[in-house]
């Protein structure tokens, strides 16, 4: 495994305390958590650019900050609105069907070829999320939309993540900029549709923690994976983070641990073994 694919293992651990800071800073509406989260990560990401006279990588094409934007707040304003309308530990698993998407994604869009290794690795992976989400899952009606937010989120993350191998050119320093306009978005639709909360100390803790971590460094490190890196490696092992997640929500007091978590654990992690060790090569299947 090379060091872009290390440096997407390195974003999916950041992505795996997600929830738990997100409910952690449950109260805060999703457009205004968004924004607040972003403008954080992007400030520190910002002063680490300056830091590097990289400023000049900002200044990319229209079509490089609507793929940034976009793919950053679609997806995070449709997973806090999530965790917001849906019980947690239900639309965050529903949220983490994006690896597999990105798996299934990159032959199609890419032209990579899967490999029947790689493809059994998915389908151990996706077994034990199915396991997490169908074994004595709750679904209220009055989660739905909750839950279409999370399944809507999976896409958007997808789309985004494999699209981002034909943005080669464009440098990961950009993506300071793009939580930035992020922020400013978010924040802009969050004052045209919410009700401003003021966070209060716990809250606060979860946002300032969030945003140089899961919405910060998280997304260098990604972008570097998803560019330069394999992206049917990476969105295979990205199936060990909602074990992650689920496991940490556990010890937070937000669910019981039993022998679905368990077994679901051991798939995940026996389908992220066999695709790693999958020999099937990284060129594109046609050109």
């Amino acid at each position: 495994m090379g060091l872009p694919s290390l440096a997407g293992c390195g974003a999916l651990l950041l992505w795996a305390f997600l929830a738990l800071l997100a409910r952690m800073a449950a109260g805060i509406p999703p457009l205004e958590l968004t924004a607040l989260a972003f403008a954080a990560g992007g400030v520190m990401a910002l002063g680490v650019v300056a830091a590097r006279g990289r400023l000049g990588a900002l200044r990319q094409g229209p079509l490089a900050w609507a793929h940034g934007v976009g793919g950053l707040f679609g997806y995070h304003a449709l997973y806090f609105a999530a965790l917001a309308l849906a019980p947690a530990v239900e639309a965050n698993l529903l949220n983490y069907l994006w690896p597999l998407l990105i798996v299934l994604l990159s032959g199609p869009i890419l032209g990579l070829h899967l490999g029947p290794r790689r493809l059994a690795g998915v389908g151990l992976g996706f077994l034990g999320c199915a396991l997490l989400v169908g074994a004595g899952a709750s679904f209220p009606a009055g989660a739905f939309w909750g839950f279409a937010c999370a399944v809507g989120c999976a896409v958007v993350w997808a789309v985004y993540s494999v699209t981002s191998k034909r943005m080669a050119a464009v440098p990961t320093e950009a993506v300071a900029g793009f939580c930035i306009a992020t922020a400013l978005l978010a924040g802009v639709t969050s004052l045209a549709f919410e009700t401003l909360v003021m966070p209060d100390a716990r809250q606060w803790i979860a946002i300032l923690l969030l945003g140089p971590g899961p919405l910060g460094a998280a997304f260098f490190l990604w972008d570097a994976g998803m560019k330069r890196g394999d992206p049917r490696l990476l969105g295979t092992l990205a199936y060990a983070v909602p074990v992650a997640s689920t496991l940490l929500l556990v010890v937070a007091g937000e669910g019981a641990l039993d022998w679905r978590v368990g077994l679901a654990a051991l798939l995940v992690a026996g389908g992220g073994l066999l695709a790693a060790t999958a020999r099937d090569g990284v060129t594109p299947a046609r050109r």
